[in-house]
C-alpha cells in the first residue's frame, strides 16, 4: 500500500511525533510511506531511510503539489489544515482521505469553523481518533486507535530525586498546578524540572518564588535529551486536564517513571490502566501533594507502579498495535 502523510506544520512536537512513529511502523510493515510537513530536521532524525520525507508548505501550494504527485492508496492528514490540502486529490483522483484527530474538540470555531466542518466533514473517508476522550468531543464518527511508543530497557536504572514535567507552557496546560503541587507535597531534598517552552514561562517563574520554591525549581526549556531526563528522574506529573492523549505520558509510562496525572482528559486510559493509577481530581492541588507525598517517600511503590505502566505501555501503547489499528481503518475506507 502507498500511504502519504500529511501535516502541514514546520514543527515537531506530539502530533509530529504521532506521524514519525506511525510512519516508521508502517514502512516496517512493508508499505510505501512519505511524509510531507514537520521540522525538516527532526523528521530527518527520526524518520527511518525507507520514509520519503519532504517539507510542507503552505495550504494552497501544498494542495497544488498533491494534484501532480505521484499518486498513491491513500493520503492520511493530521490536523485541520492538511485535511484541507488533501481534498483536491481526493475531488479530482478519488484518493481516499482518513484524518487522524488529535484534539478534544470540533473543527476550528465561530463562522469560519463551521465552513470548515461543513466542508471538510462529509469529504473525509474516515476518522480516527487518538483515545476515547477526543472520539467523545469531536464533530463525526471515528475509529479509536490509541498511538504506541517504543519499549525501553530499563535495567540498573539510577533515579535522582527529581520531579519532571514535560510539556508546552500554555495555559491549557496547567503547569502552575504541578508547581503547586510540589511545593505543597514534596520533601526538602526533592527538585523539579520543568521541560518546555512557552508564553507562560515568566509567570511560572514568579509563581516558583512565590511559592518559596524556585531555588529547588529548574526550567530546563526545550530539549533533545528528554528520555534521558525521564530515565533519570523519579516522578513525571501530568496536571493537564484537557489531554487528548499524552505522547509524554506514554513515554514516560515505557521508562517505567512513576506518573501522577490529573483524573481527567485521556489519562484514566493511560495512567488509569495501572493497578494503582495515581490520578487527583482535576485542579486538587492538596490531593495532587498528598499523592506526590506519598511516592516521594516510598521508593517501593514507585518500583511497584512504575512497573505497573511499563507493563500497559508495552501489552497496549505499541507502534505495532498503532499500526495495524490504522491498516484496519484503510482496509475498510478501500473496500
Amino acid at each position: 500500500m502507498k500511504v502519504r502523510h500529511l501535516v502541514l506544520t514546520s514543527a515537531f512536537a506530539g502530533v509530529e511525533r504521532h506521524v514519525a512513529v506511525l510512519a516508521n511502523e508502517q514502512a516496517r510493515m512493508g508499505h510505501t510511506v512519505e511524509v510531507l510537513g514537520g521540522d525538516p530536521a527532526a523528521m530527518r532524525l527520526r524518520l527511518h531511510r525507507g520514509v520519503k520525507r519532504s517539507a510542507a508548505s503552505g495550504l494552497p501550494a501544498t494542495a497544488l503539489r498533491f494534484v501532480l504527485a505521484s499518486p498513491v492508496d491513500l493520503v492520511h492528514a493530521h490536523m485541520t489544515a492538511a485535511e484541507a490540502a488533501a481534498l483536491p486529490t481526493r475531488a479530482l483522483r478519488g484518493t481516499p482521505v482518513v484524518a487522524t484527530r488529535h484534539f478534544a474538540a470540533p473543527r476550528g470555531s465561530g463562522m469560519k469553523g463551521r465552513l470548515v466542518r461543513s466542508l471538510l466533514g462529509p469529504r473525509v473517508d474516515a476518522q480516527i481518533s487518538i483515545s476515547c476522550y477526543v472520539a467523545g468531543a469531536i464533530d463525526g464518527a471515528s475509529t479509536v486507535v490509541y498511538p504506541g511508543v517504543e519499549a525501553v530497557a530499563t535495567q540498573d536504572v539510577a533515579r535522582r530525586p527529581v520531579v519532571l514535567v514535560v510539556q508546552r507552557l500554555q495555559p491549557e496546560k496547567r503547569t502552575d498546578i504541578a508547581l503547586r503541587a510540589f511545593a505543597a507535597g514534596a520533601p526538602e531534598g526533592w527538585c523539579l524540572e520543568v521541560v518546555g517552552q512557552g508564553p507562560e514561562l515568566a509567570g511560572l517563574q514568579r509563581a516558583a518564588a512565590d511559592l518559596g520554591i524556585a531555588e529547588r525549581t529548574t526550567f530546563l526549556g526545550f530539549r533533545d535529551d528528554v528520555a534521558q531526563l525521564m530515565r533519570s528522574s523519579a516522578v513525571l506529573i501530568a496536571p493537564c486536564d484537557i489531554e487528548g492523549l499524552g505522547l509524554s505520558v506514554l513515554e514516560a509510562m515505557a521508562q517505567g517513571l512513576p506518573v501522577l496525572a490529573s483524573d481527567a482528559g485521556a489519562h484514566p486510559e493511560t495512567v488509569g490502566r495501572a493497578t494503582e493509577a495515581q490520578l487527583f481530581r482535576p485542579g486538587a492541588v492538596a490531593e495532587a501533594g498528598a499523592m506526590l507525598a506519598r511516592l516521594c517517600e516510598d521508593a517501593d511503590l514507585r518500583a511497584r507502579y512504575g512497573e505497573q505502566l511499563q507493563t500497559v505501555q508495552r501489552t497496549t501503547f505499541t507502534p505495532r498495535a498503532q499500526a495495524e489499528g490504522t491498516e484496519a481503518v484503510y482496509q475498510e475506507v478501500l473496500g
